[in-house]
């Protein structure tokens, strides 16, 4: 069981040059079956260094009152995790600020044949979240924007 987080975008800028030792932006989708939510043609998984998407910053679907934050001294993150996701989001904005359409789905995966329902959309505005407060929040499929 892992966290799968997918992407999709309007764009067609080859994502892979951005893979380092923490995130990996791969072609090949892992096979799940939420790949169906995902509205743009070009479509990526992201990739932690545990080859899943569990090693970004994450909210359990229980828990997204939360909402976007930046890391707590009270809840330890792992320096990777944190980076990792920053270079996510990151990567995101920059497709936004080109003019290209994104969304993305953190999924739950366990083996299981038929798609979890997607719990709600989001638009995310990132001109109100920072890279620092950004995470993936579990069965939420989020679209991203720049409004100032």
């Amino acid at each position: 069981m892992c966290f799968m987080t997918i992407l999709s975008t309007s764009s067609d800028y080859d994502l892979s040059l951005a893979n380092n030792e923490l995130i990996q932006f791969v072609k090949k989708l892992p096979g799940i079956p939420e790949e169906k939510y995902l509205r743009f043609e070009n479509k990526w998984f992201l990739a932690s260094n545990a080859g899943c998407s569990c090693n970004f910053r994450h909210l359990s679907g229980d828990s997204i009152e939360l909402g976007f934050g930046e890391p707590e001294e009270w809840f330890q993150e792992d320096r990777d995790t944190i980076e990792a996701t920053h270079q996510i989001a990151a990567s995101i904005r920059m497709l936004i600020q080109q003019g290209a359409n994104v969304d993305c789905l953190d999924a739950w995966a366990h083996g299981q044949n038929d798609a979890a329902t997607l719990t709600d959309d989001i638009e995310v505005n990132l001109a109100e979240v920072s890279d620092a407060a950004f995470r993936f929040f579990e069965e939420y499929r989020f679209s991203f924007t720049i409004k100032a």
